[in-house]
């Protein structure tokens, strides 16, 4: 074990292992910029990921993709203006996925809920490390950007033909009549 690494939480690992492993199928949203293969992830350091697995985010609702990438470009000093994004629908087959379909049930498993939309991610990337560890092949989690589900996937768990782009083509994102929509729908 690295010197960087620490233990997992015993407590938290029986807790995540009691969940039932969930079969998954569905289409599901994913944002991606202009040119990179949609089905692809990465490690990274995220709400769901320490940056030791590849995930792919998705959400299950066009409006929650775009949520959460709006939400890390604004992060920018300048929204990027030339950035060309996508939206891309997938069809996800996994076998044993975690859901923690609501905030009761995160809470259940230590993430402050009231604070849930901020950045501080060490509660949800110690259940997504557990969970990973446990052999799940991704979860099912609220999205902390809009009102739906957001289905992270370990794709090194899954078969390699379980993540496709659907038929259709993807959808260019016009952000500014993004904005605009989702000003008009919180009036």
């Amino acid at each position: 074990m690295s010197e960087s690494r620490r233990a997992r939480d015993l407590d938290l690992l029986d807790a995540v292992d009691a969940f039932k492993r969930e079969p998954f199928a569905q289409p599901v949203w994913r944002v991606c910029r202009e040119g990179r293969d949609p089905t692809l992830g990465a490690a990274s350091q995220s709400r769901w990921c320490n940056g030791t697995f590849d995930i792919l985010y998705t959400s299950l609702a066009r409006d929650g993709a775009l949520a959460e990438i709006h939400a890390l470009l604004s992060l920018q000093p300048v929204f990027p203006s030339k950035l060309a994004a996508y939206a891309h629908r997938l069809a996800v087959d996994a076998k044993e996925t975690l859901r923690l379909a609501d905030l009761p049930a995160l809470a259940t498993l230590g993430v402050d809920t009231a604070r849930y939309r901020e950045r501080d991610y060490a509660q949800t990337q110690a259940i997504a490390d557990a969970a990973y560890f446990l052999g799940f092949d991704g979860l099912i989690a609220p999205c902390a950007r809009h009102e739906c589900l957001n289905a992270m996937l370990f794709t090194d768990r899954l078969a390699p033909d379980a993540i496709l782009v659907e038929e259709t083509e993807a959808e260019p994102i016009d952000w500014r009549a993004w904005r605009k929509a989702q000003a008009r729908g919180a009036d």
